[in-house]
């Protein structure tokens, strides 16, 4: 399927994380030149370099997404050297695993700003030209916490949850001017951060990381953990120009994990 990729502008959050990454260089592989943003240069560096040895094209951005101050000079940057972002990829790094009660009001606003303000805040800032040009696609990344409330993750449930009241109403918004907005919330991924949540667990519950493990993949239907560059074919797609009918939805990708309808 070609879809319709190729020439287009696409902005990655995140882009040096296990998600991230998949999704910038699977977008590479589809012709898009990839714009892509992290706090952690070094994973971008890789990123980078991963779709330069490919023959694509990328555009690295040392990126805090908890500083707003930066998103016009980075788009500015993104604009000179690439043109206009087509394709919005909102994927951010979670919080720290803590109970829902019981947390200072620093961390929740710490959190609400690295992870919901700086989306919404970067989304208004590419809107504009995806109007102009009558086509846009917004992609934003989650949890399976939206949905089913992950235990000892009480932050990200909540605050990746108001991303999917964000979303939805933004898509009814936007459709008329040829944009997109879906939500994309994956399952248990084999990431860093997959392993980061696994090893708190065991050493919560003073039991071995393998067995944390082992117990997780369990309860998935598909009897795994996913990888990385499956989560990445679906974000490609909903980017895509054939995916122009889909809006508004929540897409899990998750192995039959999450039990509700």
């Amino acid at each position: 399927m070609d879809l319709g990729l190729d020439g287009k502008v696409a902005l990655v959050l995140g882009a040096g994380g296990g998600l991230g990454s998949a999704i910038a260089t699977t977008l590479a592989r589809e012709g898009a030149k990839v714009a892509l943003g992290d706090i952690d240069a070094a994973a971008l560096e890789r990123t980078a370099s991963a779709i330069a040895d490919a023959g694509g094209t990328a555009l690295a951005l040392p990126w805090d997404l908890g500083d707003l101050a930066v998103i016009e000079a980075r788009f500015a940057a993104i604009e000179d050297r690439l043109g206009a972002v087509d394709v919005l990829v909102n994927n951010t790094g979670g919080p720290p695993p803590t109970p829902a009660g019981g947390q200072p009001p620093e961390l929740w606003s710490k959190s609400f700003q690295q992870m919901v303000l700086s989306v919404i805040a970067v989304t208004d800032r590419a809107l504009p030209g995806m109007r102009a040009r009558k086509w846009g696609r917004i992609v934003t990344s989650t949890s399976s916490g939206v949905v089913a409330p992950i235990p000892n993750l009480g932050i990200s449930n909540a605050l990746r949850l108001s991303l999917v009241g964000w979303s939805k109403t933004l898509a009814r918004e936007v459709a008329r001017d040829g944009i997109t907005a879906n939500i994309v919330l994956p399952g248990r991924i084999a990431t860093d951060r997959i392993k980061f949540l696994d090893a708190k667990k065991a050493e919560r519950e003073g039991r071995a990381v393998e067995e944390i493990s082992a117990e997780s993949t369990g309860s998935i239907p598909v009897g795994r953990y996913g990888d990385p560059q499956e989560y990445a074919s679906v974000v490609a797609f909903l980017a895509s120009a054939p995916a122009s009918y889909v809006t508004g939805s929540v897409i899990r990708v998750d192995g039959g994990l999450i039990a509700s309808i």
